[in-house]
């Protein structure tokens, strides 16, 4: 037992940082968005490691709130969760298959999104070999020109149904580009697209809102919402107050605290200069870790409600604060200062690196010493 605990403090002391995940309020957010959408489903979007939260506790904190269907990007996120989760959720490809990987999806029960008449004609080619029906979603691009089949294909597709022979469809859907941004035009045009394209699969089930798209209203549910960001408690919608519960939190340690002149240079480049006597505090984390160097001289850490601000470049292992707004003493090496948490939003963070909370949350480094609630 005591060397157990050793084992513990001694991963939490020697790590940069410590990034808590709180799965009950993940658990929270889920309940929340289910309760907005019902009837419609909510499946959770655990793609790129659950946006760098850990699919392997993510999934089933999801799963045993409720949830059975979960998203993945590549097939290895699929065949590398599917042992995690109870046998009847249902894992989905976003990205589709890589041409070989049939054979491999099918055997493990896994549901790709065809995106393309190329897609569709080699699982519908596997479904007859193997002599039984194999489950597929199906998806539209209206309006990203990224995934999906294009408005001619999807006509191909309509005019000659034998091209979906053994594949049983369990959705059709598509991606919001402007989701997070209400009154953009781009919304309305490709609801308008998914109706048109989704009419010719009468009785299959949509599945078109994305976090975002769960906000901006019923005409965009359909039967299964696919939450990402909004599930980790990132702003779904640009502007207003985030309606979702906080569900990471960071915290980086103190490894140095020195007192400096004025005129002092800090960091790569001598690009900061003390204007006068500045005590500063040099932080084990750095871009290494998911802060970005687009922080440098703008972003800032938190004690307690005192802002701290960054002060010169972020580098790759570290990234200094100027601390003289704390009484002399306060910070010691080994001392944690707030990255995220309740004096600085992720979103917060990410804007001031110029970026958004996707690439804060999937670039969160696997140095910190990671705790679940």
């Amino acid at each position: 037992m005591f060397g157990e605990i050793s084992e513990q403090l001694l991963a939490s002391d020697t790590a940069p940082g410590i990034l808590t995940v709180d799965l009950r309020a993940l658990v929270a957010n889920y309940r929340a968005l289910a309760a907005r959408v019902a009837p419609a489903r909510v499946a959770g979007v655990v793609k790129a490691d659950a946006y760098g939260l850990g699919a392997a506790r993510v999934a089933p904190a999801l799963e045993a709130a409720g949830c059975r269907d979960f998203f993945v990007a590549q097939l290895s996120e699929a065949l590398a969760l599917k042992p995690r989760l109870d046998a009847d959720s249902r894992l989905y490809v976003l990205s589709g298959l890589q041409p070989g990987a049939e054979p491999a999806c099918a055997h493990a029960g896994i549901v790709p999104v065809l995106n393309s008449l190329e897609q569709i004609a080699a699982w519908s080619r596997l479904a007859r070999a193997r002599g039984e029906e194999l489950p597929a979603l199906l998806q539209f691009d209206t309006g990203m020109s990224r995934f999906g089949l294009s408005a001619p294909e999807a006509a191909t597709l309509s005019a000659e149904p034998s091209r979906l022979d053994g594949v049983r469809l369990l959705h059709v859907m598509s991606h919001l580009a402007c989701a997070d941004e209400p009154g953009a035009g781009l919304n309305g045009e490709q609801l308008a697209a998914m109706r048109r394209l989704s009419a010719a699969f009468p009785g299959v089930p949509v599945s078109f809102a994305n976090s975002g798209g769960v906000f901006l209203g019923p005409d965009y549910h359909g039967a299964l919402v696919r939450p990402g960001i909004a599930l980790y408690g990132g702003a779904p919608t640009a502007g207003t107050a985030n309606p979702m519960a906080p569900v990471v939190r960071l915290d980086v340690r103190v490894v140095q605290v020195r007192t400096v002149p004025a005129g002092a240079r800090v960091g790569y480049g001598g690009a900061h200069v003390t204007s006068g006597e500045r005590r500063l505090a040099t932080t084990a984390a750095g871009y290494a870790d998911g802060l970005p160097r687009a922080l440098s001289d703008r972003g800032a850490a938190y004690w307690g409600a005192t802002r701290l601000p960054i002060a010169g470049r972020v580098s790759m292992d570290s990234l200094t604060l100027d601390v003289t707004a704390l009484p002399p003493g306060t910070l010691k090496p080994g001392a944690l200062v707030e990255m995220i948490g309740a004096h600085q939003t992720l979103d917060a963070l990410a804007a001031d690196a110029g970026t958004i909370a996707y690439e804060i949350l999937t670039g969160l480094g696997t140095r910190y010493h990671r705790v679940y609630r």
